[in-house]
């Protein structure tokens, strides 16, 4: 899928997600905030001028979120990702009301509306997890021009072809390339287990 793909299922499809900031004394702080609206150009999501939370987002400028959409852990769908944010004012409000009606009894009222105001989260990087396949699914998106940067463990060029990563896989994503061994990265779990017993030290973490 693409990252509007992916901001679409989040909207859509977990809508309430956990959502990380930092406070004054650099201390990591939590609180659930839907998210209402996606397009091209990032997701939005609305809050209060006169919440800490507000605060928070005008200071740094910066926000971490997490959803999952299942019934229980093996049959879940988990996103995260991390990005820039900014104001964007009040001009957004309707459409985030005629998408989220339920906002209507929350500020029934257009004078209870003027508190509040619209971000747009512009900028980011993220991951989508599919713990439902077997093996599982894992896949890496970045949106407005951030740089979707390699993570995990990768086999290096020093590889024995001893075939030792591949008995501790949990996910047995770990193939034979000619020779020396290739990790399948959007079946990998990132547990580590093939550097620990590599006896070339062939396999390295971005």
């Amino acid at each position: 899928m693409t990252a509007e793909n992916y901001l679409k299922y989040i909207v859509e499809q977990i809508h309430s997600t956990v959502a990380a900031t930092v406070d004054e004394d650099g201390l990591p702080v939590t609180c659930v905030i839907d998210m209402m609206y996606s397009d091209e150009n990032g997701l939005y999501f609305l809050t209060a001028r006169g919440k800490s939370f507000y605060k928070r987002l005008k200071d740094k400028g910066f926000i971490a979120l997490s959803g999952k959409k299942g019934e229980d852990t093996m049959n879940c769908v988990a996103v995260s990702f991390r990005g820039k944010v900014k104001e964007i004012g009040s001009g957004m409000l309707p459409v985030l009301f005629e998408k989220n009606p339920y906002m209507y009894e929350i500020y029934p009222t257009e004078d209870s509306r003027k508190a509040l105001t619209v971000f747009q989260l512009y900028e980011g990087s993220g991951e989508w997890f599919d713990l439902s396949k077997k093996p599982i699914e894992r896949d890496s998106f970045s949106f407005g021009g951030a740089e979707n940067k390699a993570s995990g463990y990768f086999v290096t060029d020093s590889c024995i072809g001893c075939c030792d990563c591949r008995s501790v896989c949990p996910q047995s994503c770990i193939d034979m390339n000619g020779g020396k061994a290739v990790i399948r990265q959007h079946n990998c779990l990132h547990c580590g287990n093939c550097a620990e017993v590599c006896p070339a030290g062939a396999v390295i973490v971005r």
